[in-house]
């Protein structure tokens, strides 16, 4: 079953979404490791409606919140409303409280806002006045951003960087999948058509069994190393946090368990590395001046190609 389930859940999104199934793999990645995940990418490449068709395929109820620089924590969390009827002040869930969150265009919200969604993601709750609302299970935010080029767009905190799981950049498509998107959306596009891949009731098991899957202490010290090599390396200026790491492990025992191994290799780690920790670490200023670096995901598979993984 294991093995079938990344076919599967891209044959599904494809009846909506074209040419995106390396994206698809990465996103059930993250939510196979009980992660959340940032997209990055122009307008119109077809993020909102990839993490729309991801959604229906585990039969997940998905929110979406669009943020805005006017927005309050109350428009995502919920508050407080006074209850005529009762005379008493009841708690009213926000757009928040649900499987799947989609947080689009993360970058255009406010500081307070986004403190708001850090708790949300790190605990899985909400806090209000004091009171405390726990998340439905399984939760997972799935963020969308356009490029800071943008007007009207800031980067985001390194504290809420840390919590995304995974970067995933959406490129433009190359010609053939551009003409299929231009006939597909001469018809109206039904999500219907999606059908449940895993249902879920399904799913805490499977989150058990890729828990289960085997982390050697050899794997351990590989990505320890590699955690260190960021925070020497003199390109960087910030290298990954310990949460990285955490991350990065978490990822590849997702990433074995779609290959159908119940242990993690060092090709589990490697494949997904850049992704988990591209978006974590950060250029100093020299390494951009001098042209010695200007991607911080060409660092991190520099370093993992200097560091020698365990026979």
């Amino acid at each position: 079953m294991a093995t079938e389930l990344k076919s599967r859940v891209q044959e599904q999104v494809r009846k909506l979404v074209v040419g995106r199934d390396e994206e698809v793999e990465l996103l059930l990645i993250c939510f196979l490791a009980r992660g959340h995940t940032l997209i990055e990418g122009v307008p119109g490449v077809s993020k909102t409606l990839l993490a729309r068709a991801f959604s229906r395929c585990f039969g997940l109820e998905l929110h979406r919140i669009q943020f805005t620089p006017d927005m309050i924590p109350m428009d995502m969390v919920g508050g407080f409303v006074f209850n005529i009827e009762n005379r008493v002040f009841e708690f009213r869930k926000g757009p928040v409280f649900t499987n799947v969150v989609l947080a689009d265009e993360i970058n255009r919200a406010p500081p307070k806002v986004q403190s708001a969604l850090l708790e949300a993601m790190q605990e899985r709750q909400v806090t209000v006045e004091g009171h405390t609302e726990q998340l439905p299970d399984p939760f997972m935010v799935i963020a969308t951003q356009n490029p800071i080029e943008f007007q009207g767009v800031y980067p985001l905190p390194e504290g809420q960087l840390d919590r995304f799981l995974m970067k995933i950049e959406l490129q433009y498509p190359d010609l053939k999948t551009e003409s299929d998107i231009m006939v597909r959306n001469l018809e109206d596009m039904n999500p219907d058509v999606i059908q449940v891949v895993l249902g879920p009731d399904e799913i805490p098991q499977v989150f058990k069994e890729v828990q289960r899957v085997k982390i050697s202490a050899e794997i351990v010290d590989y990505v320890s190393r590699v955690a260190q090599e960021t925070r020497i390396d003199k390109r960087l200026s910030l290298g990954v946090s310990p949460r990285s790491a955490v991350h990065l492990i978490h990822g590849a025992q997702a990433n074995a368990y779609l290959e159908g191994r119940d242990f993690v290799v060092p090709d589990d780690i490697k494949k997904i590395s850049y992704r988990v920790l591209g978006h974590r670490v950060k250029l100093n200023q020299s390494a951009l001046l001098s042209g010695m670096a200007s991607d911080p995901a060409e660092v991190v598979k520099d370093i993992l190609a200097r560091v020698r993984p365990p026979r």
